[in-house]
């Protein structure tokens, strides 16, 4: 797909939101490393493509679940930068009013189902929301995220079928980065890539680059509009590469610097994206300078935001906690 194809405002908008997510990204990595951000994190940068890509093919009644890696997601599905940051600091203004940290963003405005520490824990709600479109006889879509490593998982084999035989509006996009927190995706499975795993539940599967994000908005956008004519689900593996260790503290030991190296310097996503920008004349040089000016003015607008919001009040804790009396008590009875 040539870049002319796609309308100019939204190459805008994915250019900026790639940008976005990786400068923010680098911003939060300093911030941590100066003992301002508790917990842990895992930075989602090189892989901004995916999210921008899928995203850019969606409405705001779609809905996506999410990763552990998940505030590139966020940020796409149209989440607000400060309350990302405040999320982040535990501020009573964050995404989970303070409560949830880097793994746990929930955004019901954008219709993101939000994300959780849980490897392919995002499947199962992806499909119940497709599920609940089927029924209501909804056009939209739901599109779950998930890393290779949650391809040998149960919640992605059940997910698979049961969306399978429903014939549910559902894409499932395994962003396959490569590594499963130390190891790579070879070690852990017989057959290459995750792609073919869509065979066994008959259900179309493609792989794309998944640095490229003009790759990825075109076959994510064939997958959006089978699941709106209700043809079924789709199963997307994207190609990638995560340009930082599993955690914020890995020392990656597991990995040669040359392959890192080589990843940053030929498959950069913003700068292969910005390369086709300025070759096929979308955009001249400036327009992007002011894309970048802008988007640095803004983290640093939100980081002062999220640093003079209040914490939650210690009788806050256990607000906005839900139970069911046909689940029984969520508080174990040690007695």
């Amino acid at each position: 797909m040539l870049l002319s194809e796609i309308p100019k405002e939204k190459i805008l908008w994915m250019y900026k939101t790639m940008l976005l997510i990786r400068k923010n990204e680098e911003a939060v990595e300093k911030y941590y490393r100066i003992g301002k951000i508790p917990g842990s994190l895992h930075l989602y940068i090189g892989e901004e493509a995916v999210a921008v890509g899928v995203v850019a093919n969606l409405n705001r009644e779609d809905v996506i679940t999410s990763t552990h890696r998940g505030h590139g997601h966020f940020l796409a599905k149209g989440g607000s930068l400060k309350k990302l940051w405040a999320e982040l600091l535990g501020k009573r203004t964050g995404a989970c009013k303070g409560k949830g940290g880097s793994m746990h963003l929930f955004d019901f405005e954008n219709c993101n189902l939000g994300s959780n520490g849980i490897v392919g824990g995002g499947i199962p709600h992806a499909v119940g929301a497709a599920l609940s479109f089927k029924l209501s006889e909804s056009k939209n879509v739901a599109v779950s995220f998930f890393g290779e490593g949650a391809t040998n998982q149960q919640n992605f084999h059940e997910g698979l079928n049961l969306a399978s035989i429903w014939k549910l509006p559902v894409i499932f996009v395994c962003e396959n980065n490569q590594y499963q927190i130390s190891l790579h995706y070879s070690k852990q499975q017989a057959i290459e890539g995750v792609a073919k795993r869509g065979i066994s539940y008959g259900i179309p599967a493609v792989e794309v680059d998944g640095q490229d994000v003009v790759a990825v908005y075109e076959v994510v956008k064939r997958a959006v509009e089978r699941a709106r004519s209700r043809e079924g689900p789709t199963l997307i593996e994207a190609k990638t590469y995560r340009f930082t260790g599993h955690t914020i503290d890995d020392n990656e030991l597991y990995r040669n610097r040359d392959e890192v190296e080589w990843w940053k310097k030929n498959k950069d996503p913003l700068a292969i994206f910005e390369r086709k920008i300025i070759e096929e004349k979308i955009f001249g040089k400036e327009v992007l300078e002011k894309i970048a000016e802008d988007v640095e003015k803004e983290i640093e607008e939100t980081i002062k935001f999220a640093e003079e919001s209040p914490y939650p009040e210690p009788e806050e804790l256990f607000e906005d906690l839900y139970s069911t009396k046909t689940k029984g008590t969520l508080i174990w009875n040690w007695e």
